[in-house]
């Protein structure tokens, strides 16, 4: 019985999370009295130890850099004129507000790599017209909710970064690893649309001629390429400056931050009042993450010291698991742990338990990155405690039902389930675009 304590701890920390506790303090908590109770009191020496080496992470600096660029283009209005732009040049198209939602998603993936703040962005912006053209309500929802994560994946992505702490692995592999494969998620979503235009034209109509020429009277060239340039242009400095080897992703987070704070000033958009709710909320959100990481690391510790993570081998060393099997089970294990708590806690709870099994079993843990990162892309969006649909539903018109979203968000959870499939069968997809650049 003594011998399977670690993994009774590691259940107590789950029980504990779904009564509500939070999560920080949890782990925290059962590291300090496991600490007490099993080792002497150097163990708290040693966690001190982890903890110095958390803020000496110089990968770990990306994060709170990348929530402030993210930050910065909502509130500046760069991500509101660049769905609007892409809304009325998609109009004549049937589904056409469809795909201006899912490009501009994809984009401000590639440009933030916030979920919460481009959910929340476009479903105040286009949800409401997308209700008024005639959309389905349950495409309409879908569509929005789907495309705010796609920041999950497409690079720069906090969730690729935490990973890449947490593995071990280089962040700047996975974000190029990353970047075919989010971009396919793009397709794949314009594709469902399109086939759901075609088969259901009264879902996804087309808008009307007047709002069309209303617009195009009323706003120039120019401005119509300021709201796409500006966009592109922090996403070539961040993503361009990785790829070309100029600057690690933690440098290229400091370059976004500050482009995205340049580019709001020529928005005229930006004043100290904005700037401050700005970096309040980036030091919320960093303070939680780094609250949850520390006492991750604390956990860590003592599942480890434990010898948690020899029990775990044994067992599937006993099981008769092959390397794939596991992979599958870990796959299946975070998908449903998806439904009850964030990716952030995910992955400071059973990725650090995973990885040295992985070593031992000589997986290739870029590959394994990218699985999982779309594994919690799809957390996202599944009930009962998925934050992209509850970001949604607080902006949402009065008239869309939960139920509407949740059944909206079905057909695109299939589609990155089927994905998600596709790449595990197929793991040299992953490396077309590194080996491009390496040539």
């Amino acid at each position: 019985m003594i011998e399977y304590i670690p993994l009774i701890l590691f259940a107590l920390v789950f029980i504990l999370i779904l009564f509500g506790y939070p999560v920080a303090l949890v782990l925290g908590g059962i590291s300090v009295v496991s600490g007490l109770l099993f080792f002497d009191i150097d163990f708290f020496y040693l966690v001190s130890l982890r903890i110095f080496g958390i803020m000496n992470n110089f990968v770990l600096l990306a994060v709170p850099l990348f929530i402030f660029m993210g930050m910065t283009l909502e509130k500046s209005g760069i991500a509101e004129k660049l769905l609007e732009t892409m809304a009325i040049l998609f109009g004549k198209i049937r589904g056409g507000l469809a795909y201006s939602v899912i490009i501009v998603g994809g984009m401000l993936a590639a440009s933030t790599g916030i979920v919460g703040a481009t959910v929340v962005t476009m479903g105040l912006i286009s949800l409401p017209v997308m209700i008024k053209r005639g959309y389905n309500t349950k495409l309409a929802t879908g569509v929005i909710a789907s495309s705010g994560t796609l920041g999950q994946i497409i690079p720069p992505s906090v969730v690729l970064v935490l990973l890449g702490s947490v593995l071990n692995i280089s962040v700047g592999d996975l974000f190029t690893s990353a970047l075919l494969p989010g971009l396919t998620l793009v397709v794949l979503y314009l594709i469902y649309v399109l086939i759901i235009s075609i088969i259901y034209p009264e879902y996804a109509p087309s808008m009307p001629n007047k709002l069309i020429k209303k617009f195009k009277n009323e706003t120039g060239i120019v401005e119509i390429i300021k709201a796409f340039l500006l966009p592109f242009i922090l996403i070539f400095a961040v993503l361009g400056s990785i790829f070309a080897g100029i600057a690690s992703p933690t440098e290229a987070a400091g370059i976004g931050a500050l482009g995205a704070l340049i580019l709001s000033y020529f928005q005229a958009n930006m004043n100290f009042k904005k700037l401050k709710i700005i970096m309040e909320e980036t030091t919320s959100l960093t303070s939680i993450v780094f609250m949850i990481l520390i006492g991750a690391t604390s956990f860590s510790l003592v599942f480890r010291g434990l010898e948690g993570d020899k029990i775990l081998i044994n067992i599937i060393t006993q099981a008769d698991l092959t390397p794939e099997l596991f992979i599958v089970l870990i796959l299946f294990i975070v998908f449903i742990a998806g439904f009850f708590i964030d990716f952030i806690e995910i992955i400071f709870i059973i990725v650090p338990v995973i990885t040295p099994i992985l070593i031992a079993l000589n997986i290739d843990l870029i590959w394994i990155g990218i699985l999982l990162a779309i594994n919690l892309q799809t957390s996202f969006l599944t009930p009962p405690f998925g934050f992209s649909l509850f970001y949604l539903k607080s902006v949402a018109p009065k008239e869309i039902k939960t139920r509407d979203i949740y059944y909206g968000i079905i057909p695109f959870v299939i589609i990155q389930l089927l994905f998600l499939i596709f790449l595990f069968y197929n793991p040299d997809y992953i490396y077309i675009i590194p080996k491009m650049l390496n040539n």
